[in-house]
């Protein structure tokens, strides 16, 4: 798990490092981009959800490797909404509402920072609480931007 969450967090210092521009040569690959990114974060949390909620024992090494992970592609889908990036499962209101969206960014990086430091508390308590929180940020904006 710790190979992983590694590679993940060199895969996003490389991303981030590039202009958004050199990266999408077409809107397919910006949507293709902030999908996958979307899905990996998804497993992650999935991970989480499973442990806060009982359906597996709670393992607080785990516990903080997949925080880990979900904050750091929290920070990635972003740089593959811009101008000319339109589809995929984002609704429109994604280009119209910008304000809102990136309202709704925020929110989920400061969350994920919280999922990441309750982890690290090493209580499944602990990490109950905050997974909530953090999974109805995601659910909030999935409600407002993305199709069903």
């Amino acid at each position: 798990m710790n190979r992983l969450a590694s590679l993940v967090l060199a895969t996003a210092c490389a991303a981030l490092s590039v202009p958004t521009s050199a990266q999408f040569a077409k809107t397919d690959d910006a949507v293709m981009y902030r999908e996958s990114a979307m899905f990996i974060m998804n497993q992650h949390l999935g991970r989480l959800g499973a442990m806060a909620n009982g359906r597996v024992p709670y393992d607080a090494t785990a516990a903080v490797a997949n925080a880990e992970v979900v904050a750091a592609m929290a920070k990635l889908p972003w740089q593959a909404f811009g101008t000319g990036t339109e589809g995929g499962k984002a609704k429109p209101e994604v280009w119209k509402e910008q304000a809102k969206f990136k309202e709704n960014q925020d929110k989920l990086q400061a969350e994920t920072v919280k999922l990441v430091a309750a982890a690290k508390a090493g209580t499944v308590e602990a990490l109950k609480a905050q997974f909530g929180t953090t999974a109805g940020v995601c659910k909030a904006c999935h409600d407002a931007f993305r199709k069903d």
